[in-house]
Parts: structure tokens; C-alpha cells; sequence
């Protein structure tokens, strides 16, 4: 399966599950683990582990086995990596409190090194 129509599994498998404000973000460029990241909220600790399950679902029917899942236990954050997509779902305070869309979208040029 190609890393685009992963994405758009991914997505579609979000929004059946109504998951919160479903964020894709290319990150091609500035990772070499990952082409896209989705990143998207629960209501609740169960929602966020129905929406990553059913993600994890619907990427093993076609013949795609998660690298690694996270956070299933406490539903807080869920982490599921689909090699080429990285998943995130958690609850919105989390969410709030990590702000990976924000950390995702610095460029390297707005970056300051120290030394």
C-alpha cells in the first residue's frame, strides 16, 4: 500500500470513528521515519482507544501491521506507527499540552542552534 492511500485510510478510519479535529500533516521533509503525521482527538479515554483500534483495524485488513502501538492502556495518547504514518490520538488536554502541529510546522530555517 502506498504511504498516500495509508494517510487516506488512516483519515477515513478517523472520521468513521468521529474523532476531534483530524490534522494531517507532511512532515516528508523534515523526518526520515515518517511522510505524514495525523494527529487527532477523543472525547474520552475510551473514545481515544475505540478511534486508535479501529485505525489499527482497518490498516491490518489491508495488510498493514502497526511497527509499534502506545498508550492503549491509559488511553491518554495513543500512538500507532504505520511506518510511512505516525497516528496520534489523544484527549484535548493532552493535545493542547504537547501542540505537535505547532512543533511539526517549525521550519528548520525558524530554529535557533545553540553553540
Amino acid at each position: 500500500m502506498q504511504n498516500i492511500e495509508l494517510r487516506d485510510l488512516v483519515v477515513d478510519s478517523l472520521e468513521d470513528m468521529k474523532a476531534i479535529e483530524v490534522q494531517c500533516l507532511d512532515v516528508s521533509a523534515q523526518s526520515d521515519f515518517a511522510d505524514f503525521m495525523l494527529v487527532a482527538g477523543g472525547s474520552s479515554n475510551r473514545h481515544v482507544r475505540a478511534v486508535a483500534q479501529s485505525v489499527i483495524e482497518n490498516a491490518k485488513q489491508e495488510g498493514v501491521v502497526p511497527l509499534g502501538v502506545e498508550g492503549m492502556e491509559s488511553g491518554d495518547w495513543v500512538l500507532i506507527d504505520l511506518v510511512d504514518v505516525v497516528v496520534h490520538v489523544m484527549l484535548p488536554d493532552t493535545r493542547v499540552f504537547y501542540d505537535l502541529e505547532r512543533l511539526w510546522s517549525l521550519s528548520p530555517s525558524s530554529t535557533t542552534s545553540i553553540g
